[in-house]
């Protein structure tokens, strides 16, 4: 994924400036009282849009006081009903193959660990296959969509997302840029989630049916400037061929981390067919007390979320933490000890819970 600058609060501040006009003798007498009402209507204009746009940073941002405050709850993994000890241990699974580029071994032995995975505990299994060009050498390189559907016969149904592929090699490591990635957080995490929460599927209630995507060539870049979202490109672009029928979807990413803290990604927020669905997920954790889903919103990120909203008009959110607050990122030191089953559990907890209500 990449990370986009905050965009500026959307009020405009006005120019104040001193008249410098030189005074006709004439009103020198009066001048000043002009001059001084001017300067006092400009005061409290200035203190009045200053509130204003500290009123619209804190409900879009929050307070960082808020945030650091928020940011911790005190479960034990022993009271969280969602299994995050073995989430994890699918977390260290996956990292041990090695990396898991696109179009790699390590990327085909990955696939077969899953699609057996997920058919073992009842999951209805698709393959979406597709290429795309090698950005360095323009060979073509094969990449595949995993689908898995649950409840298959349900017409109203809810996405969940996860990116599966690993970075080629750790772009923004100061030491080794072409060193080993392995991708625990980015996106082992997510991906981990999706097969605990597989375990859980045949037994969980939902009003709706439930499809799991790993998506492929999220990030198969050798530098920024190469394309990223080749998996969920390919997936929007055909979804949009076809009658629509999720209601909602769920993108997980980077959502392991030991020091976990999961804002409100900006574009998520802006979105009117998809700021309920924040609302209801954010809400479902507070009714948890999982506080590390905090309110304050984040700068707006580059996801596959955006593809599937933009292209494949599909109402999807990302639930993702902010680079910035995850030093590992996009280097060598993106490892399993750098997660926690705990982390794991909270989030799984939370997007299960609120799959029982989503409609």
């Amino acid at each position: 994924m990449k990370l986009h600058a905050a965009g500026s609060p959307p009020l405009a501040l006005p120019m104040w400036s001193a008249d410098n006009t030189a005074m006709n003798p004439k009103t020198a007498t009066s001048a000043p009282q002009s001059s001084h009402k001017t300067l006092v209507i400009a005061g409290v204009a200035a203190i009045a849009v200053g509130l204003a746009v500290g009123v619209w940073v804190y409900l879009n941002y929050g307070s960082p006081k808020d945030d650091a405050a928020a940011a911790v709850s005190t479960f034990k993994l022993d009271e969280i009903p969602f299994d995050g000890a073995q989430a994890y241990k699918y977390l260290k699974e996956l990292c041990a193959i090695g990396p898991r580029p696109s179009g790699s071994s390590g990327m085909r032995a990955q696939q077969k660990l899953l699609i057996d995975h997920f058919r073992k505990f009842g999951g209805q299994v698709g393959l979406q296959r597709f290429r795309a060009r090698h950005p360095v050498n323009d060979s073509w390189v094969s990449m595949t969509n995993i689908l898995v559907r649950w409840n298959p016969k349900s017409t109203d149904r809810i996405l969940l997302c996860a990116h599966y592929d690993t970075l080629p090699y750790p772009l923004m490591d100061r030491v080794n840029p072409r060193g080993t990635f392995v991708g625990a957080n980015d996106n082992a995490s997510g991906v981990a989630i999706l097969m605990q929460l597989a375990r859980d599927m045949p037994k969980l209630k939902t009003k709706c049916g439930v499809d799991f995507l790993l998506l492929d060539g999220e990030e198969f870049i050798f530098d920024q400037s190469d394309r990223f979202f080749l998996g969920s490109e390919y997936f929007a672009r055909e979804y949009a061929k076809k009658k629509p029928c999720y209601r909602w979807a769920v993108l997980l990413d980077m959502v392991g981390a030991s020091d976990l803290r999961i804002s409100r990604d900006s574009a998520s927020v802006e979105w009117k067919d998809t700021r309920p669905l924040v609302e209801e997920i954010w809400a479902t954790a507070a009714r948890l007390g999982v506080r590390e889903f905090v309110s304050r919103s984040m700068s707006e990120i580059n996801d596959d979320h955006i593809m599937l909203h933009e292209v494949g008009h599909i109402p999807c959110i990302d639930v993702i933490q902010n680079m910035t607050d995850y030093p590992p990122w996009h280097t060598r030191g993106d490892t399993p000890d750098k997660c926690s089953a705990l982390s794991l559990a909270k989030v799984g907890w939370v997007i299960r819970e609120w799959l029982k209500t989503a409609k």
